[in-house]
């Protein structure tokens, strides 16, 4: 990559050039820290607040996410050990599908005995922005040691969009770091044991972050071992073992997670591949990001919004566009295996289905059977992200080349000034969201009939159950304050076989009146109330609305249901 060649005033030695660099790494991760805290607020920090996740106000994924790691911090450790039998009874899957980040719900679940943590995306929101920070801080220094442009370039790449946004509710996404990460080993030379550790440790990692992040990085390790292997200086024995341990590094951490549990499904109950795809609009689009620009016509799907670069990143692009056609440089054809994997990734993100200003073109049809595989990849238009971060980077060192590492440094500060009068708007809705919360918010079940009725019952239904189910959050939340089980759900995939397995033995039991031992039933349909209001026994089971809720407690005045004992937790 090109490099600031400016002689600095004065000679400095490797120990000091060292711990320089430390420093400014170190300032970077605190101007990463210091963006979060202003965009999210410092009340989402401490482990035992989880009132700012339960409110509602993020929405339902937040709700999800504690859910999914308070069952499975309670429950014993199982094989694979992503397993989380405690949540969902016939329709539990793995931490993997409650997008619960596993490669911290493993380690806090493994301190559980120790120490009591409530919630842990407060302190990955904010390692997400010092980590933004520190790894933007690297790749910069490929083209500068001067510290301005370095700072005010990871400070640019904290402020992005795409990352604030996924930052907003789809926490385990903002995880973007290891995009940055991915890049720096490609534009790094290397090669040999270390190179190998790294992106096996990488790809390890990724694949228990998020599986769409794990792709892009895959892709991202394949145009390194693609350069290396064309090159015969960086050509060596260890390829062909790396070739089988990367790839078997991010399949160990998918299976330890828990994504092979499920057969099917995998393309989830809405959406599909080509569907959420990226308009090609989106980035020059403000949305509800931008201040200054006007909005733009574009798709109607829940991905659409947030893949805006920012006034500031805009001018860096166009500068940096300029700046490379006053004095170009081949260094492109040096780089060919890591554009054809970011071209690749922009044709996924893209889709068969090419959008431009809403309006689509269905360039072919898929087969039927690679849509069924391809449907797990349905919100494409993500795949965006490596190559907006390629580009900002390669921007920025353009800059840096041609302005010099002083100069570039200013334009660059005065960009980031501009991004964030932009991103106004975004930061205001932001900052409506994560409104500080009580630490802990109350049940919204909160009728003294639940209290009783945890202490009866041992597990909770919600008839017709399947993926966010009528009355799921207020069902499931209650369930796991209680310690109860229950097959109230949302999973990111839901084999669908099993909803209408489980749905035809519960309406066969509620139509019979043979429910259940110590379980309790929330009646989400007519259906539903039809069938138990035929079956039950008024003189022994209790059918009621209660905080509106259509409730049906078995054997609720029988004489034996008085105490616990029946119904052990």
């Amino acid at each position: 990559m090109p490099r600031d060649l400016t002689p600095p005033a004065t000679m400095t030695s490797p120990v000091a050039s060292r711990r320089r660099s430390a420093l400014g790494g170190l300032l970077a991760a605190l101007i990463g820290l210091a963006i979060v805290r202003a965009v999210y607020g410092g009340h989402i920090l401490p482990p035992a607040h989880t009132g700012w996740m339960l409110s509602g106000r993020i929405g339902p994924d937040p709700v999800q996410y504690w859910l999914g790691y308070t069952f499975f911090k309670r429950a014993g450790w199982s094989w694979p050990p992503g397993l989380n039998p405690g949540w969902g009874m016939e329709l539990s899957s793995s931490i993997f599908y409650a997008d619960a980040i596993p490669l911290l719900a493993f380690l806090f679940k493994a301190l559980h005995p120790l120490v009591e943590v409530g919630q842990y995306w407060g302190l990955w929101i904010y390692a997400c922005g010092a980590l933004q920070g520190l790894l933007a801080w690297q790749l910069l220094g490929l083209g500068t040691a001067a510290m301005l442009p370095r700072l005010a370039g990871a400070a640019l790449f904290v402020l992005q969009p795409v990352l604030l946004h996924r930052l907003g509710g789809h926490f385990a996404l903002g995880g973007q770091f290891v995009l940055l990460a991915g890049l720096l080993l490609c534009l790094t030379r290397g090669a040999g044991w270390r190179r190998l550790a790294s992106w096996t440790a990488l790809l390890l990692a990724t694949a228990l972050i998020h599986a769409y992040l794990l792709v892009m990085v895959a892709g991202l390790w394949a145009a390194d071992w693609l350069s290396r292997a064309a090159d015969r200086s960086r050509r060596s024995a260890l390829l062909a073992a790396e070739a089988l341990a990367a790839p078997a590094a991010g399949l160990v951490g998918l299976w330890a997670a828990g994504f092979f549990v499920l057969s099917e499904g995998f393309g989830g109950t809405w959406g599909g591949f080509g569907r959420m795809q990226l308009d090609l609009l989106a980035p020059f689009d403000p949305s509800q990001w931008g201040a200054f620009l006007p909005d733009l016509p574009g798709p109607d799907h829940l991905e659409a919004g947030g893949s805006y670069a920012g006034l500031g990143s805009l001018l860096l692009l166009a500068a940096g566009g300029l700046a490379w056609a006053w004095r170009p440089r081949p260094f492109l054809r040096a780089h060919w295996p890591l554009l054809l994997a970011l071209a690749a990734m922009l044709a996924l993100a893209v889709t068969h289905r090419v959008s431009v200003g809403g309006r689509q073109w269905v360039l072919f049809d898929l087969p039927v059977q690679v849509r069924r595989y391809a449907d797990a990849l349905r919100a494409s238009e993500r795949f965006l992200w490596p190559l907006a971060y390629a580009a900002l980077l390669a921007a920025a060192l353009t800059l840096i080349r041609v302005l010099g590492g002083r100069r570039a440094g200013l334009v660059l500060a005065i960009l980031v000034a501009v991004q964030i009068a932009d991103l106004r708007p975004g930061f205001a809705r932001l900052a409506y969201f994560f409104t500080p919360e009580p630490a802990v918010v109350p049940l919204r079940l909160g009728d003294p009939f639940w209290t009783e009725a945890a202490r009866r019952y041992s597990r909770i239904r919600v008839v017709p159950s399947g993926n966010q189910a009528a009355w799921w959050e207020e069902v499931a939340v209650y369930a796991a304050t209680m310690g109860l089980e229950t097959d109230a759900v949302y999973l990111a995939r839901l084999d669908p076989r099993r909803v209408a397995r489980l749905n035809a033995a519960t309406a066969e039991r509620l139509g019979s009146g043979r429910f259940e031992p110590c379980t309790l039933y929330v009646l989400g349909d007519e259906g539903a109330i039809a069938l138990a209001r035929a079956s039950r026994d008024p003189e022994r089971d209790l059918l009621e609305v209660i905080d509106l809720v259509v409730v049906l407690a078995p054997r609720w005045w029988a004489p034996d249901s008085t105490g616990p004992p029946a119904c052990p937790g």
